[in-house]
């Protein structure tokens, strides 16, 4: 083999390893005139909540940057946290990216939003900023304290930290409280009991920020890209509804609505009005955590079986069994729709409970249009209408008269001339045998032989 054939050999070997060191990054591509790395630049805000939506939100950006051959994607970072389970998933479709990423924080990357900014090749904070205070609390703020749970947010933390060459006690400070971490570079110390919350400027001298800019475009140029040709990847309209109706004060309010517009509907028919407003509200409800991407098609057929059910409820006898089953299928369709089943059970008792407050005032304004007027008879039959009722018969008590027709134990007898209907105790008595009125029940005369 010829010096030249083995000189390239090595050559191509060596870019192959230099690739695979490199890992699955997309190579950048330099001007040669103005020494700009090439490739559009897409800008992924980050400024809510993390949860699914966002997860749903960011998936899609990273597409639209795939597919237009981005050179740099921009994570602009403003959220107080959210679901850990979903920031583990971000933070993965970040590390899978073949894209290189900026975290830029232009607010707040905290709890779950520092880990975010930690799977990202580089971050840039803006004066002011804040990264850290991730230990993991509840849904009502209060910290988690289970061993098992802080141990594995903690390593998270770690893993992302080290991913990106970061000082992982520095993440797991963030994370623990019960650590101690010594940071010299800022002449502090993190003692049991305190967490880790970095400003951008300590964050510089730790190395859990690579530089300071004031705005996006100045640390896109920082990176060494062009601010011409960015991209800022919006909500669509869709997804900004979606973002109202699953907001927990619009969420309890749609409950409200479709519980009790459905029930008062299903009490006083006829109405019309309260029956749509709550299909609707329930549409909304459903429509926004679909959009939102909590829901899936199983929770609309858990509502409308349940919705089924409890109509049928109404009108089968069942003993309470279809109603049962129609309420259950309605809250587990209500609950498997939003984001987290506390808060959603939370949401549905709230709204349950003004509903009952609702329904019962409508019931006692409406009470003669009411459902449960079928089941009550009403009905009187008077003599205007042509019901004449059977005159009763107590003046026979005691009186003689002779059988007209056999008595087996009924038949017919001549009480004063009159013929009346009679019944024995039991006993047989023949024709024209002499008998006595015994007993008078309303219509019903016993007579026996004398």
């Amino acid at each position: 083999m010829s010096l030249a054939k083995k000189g390239l050999k090595s050559l191509v070997m060596m870019l192959m390893l230099i690739f695979l060191v490199a890992g699955s990054r997309l190579p950048v591509q330099v001007s040669a005139e103005t020494g700009e790395k090439s490739g559009p630049v897409y800008i992924i805000p980050v400024d809510q909540e993390i949860e699914t939506g966002l997860e749903k939100f960011m998936r899609r950006g990273f597409t639209e940057a795939a597919k237009m051959n981005a050179g740099l994607v921009v994570l602009e970072i403003n959220t107080p946290g959210g679901l850990v389970d979903t920031a583990d998933k971000i933070g993965q479709m970040i590390r899978d990216s073949k894209i290189p990423t900026l975290a830029y924080i232009q607010g707040n990357a905290a709890s779950a939003g520092s880990y975010i900014a930690l799977n990202a090749d580089k971050i840039a904070m803006k004066p002011g900023s804040m990264i850290g205070a991730a230990a993991m609390v509840d849904r009502t703020g209060k910290r988690v304290d289970d061993a098992k749970l802080v141990a594995y947010w903690k390593s998270k933390m770690s893993a992302a930290a080290e991913s990106s060459g970061r000082d992982s006690k520095i993440a797991e400070g963030m994370a623990d409280i019960n650590m101690v971490v010594d940071m010299p570079a800022i002449g502090e110390k993190k003692e049991k009991g305190d967490i880790i919350a970095l400003s951008s400027e300590q964050a510089l001298k730790v190395g859990y920020a690579d530089h300071i800019a004031s705005t996006p475009e100045e640390a896109i140029q920082w990176m060494g890209y062009s601010t011409d040709d960015v991209f800022r990847v919006e909500h669509t309209g869709a997804e900004k509804v979606a973002a109202f109706l699953t907001h927990p004060t619009v969420m309890i309010i749609l409950l409200f609505l479709g519980i009790a517009g459905v029930v008062i509907e299903l009490m006083i028919p006829g109405f019309g009005v309260p029956g749509i407003v709550g299909v609707v509200a329930f549409v909304l409800y459903f429509f926004g955590n679909y959009v939102a991407g909590f829901a899936g098609s199983e929770t609309w057929l858990l509502f409308i079986i349940g919705l089924i059910l409890m109509i049928l409820e109404m009108f089968v006898p069942s003993f309470g069994i279809l109603g049962i089953l129609g309420a259950v299928s309605l809250i587990a369709g209500v609950v498997r729709a939003a984001y987290d089943t506390t808060h959603a059970l939370f949401s549905l008792g709230i709204a349950f409970a003004a509903a009952v407050v609702v329904v019962v005032i409508v019931a006692i304004i409406f009470k003669e249009k009411g459902i449960w007027n079928r089941f009550i008879l009403k009905e009187s039959l008077t003599k205007e209408q042509g019901f004449v009722p059977t005159d009763a018969k107590e003046d026979l008590l005691g009186k003689s008269g002779v059988s007209v027709t056999p008595l087996r134990p009924a038949g017919t007898v001549d009480v004063e001339g009159e013929r009346i209907d009679v019944v024995t105790d039991g006993e047989f008595v023949a024709a024209g045998t002499p008998v006595k009125v015994v007993r008078v029940e309303g219509a019903r005369i016993v007579v026996k032989p004398e």
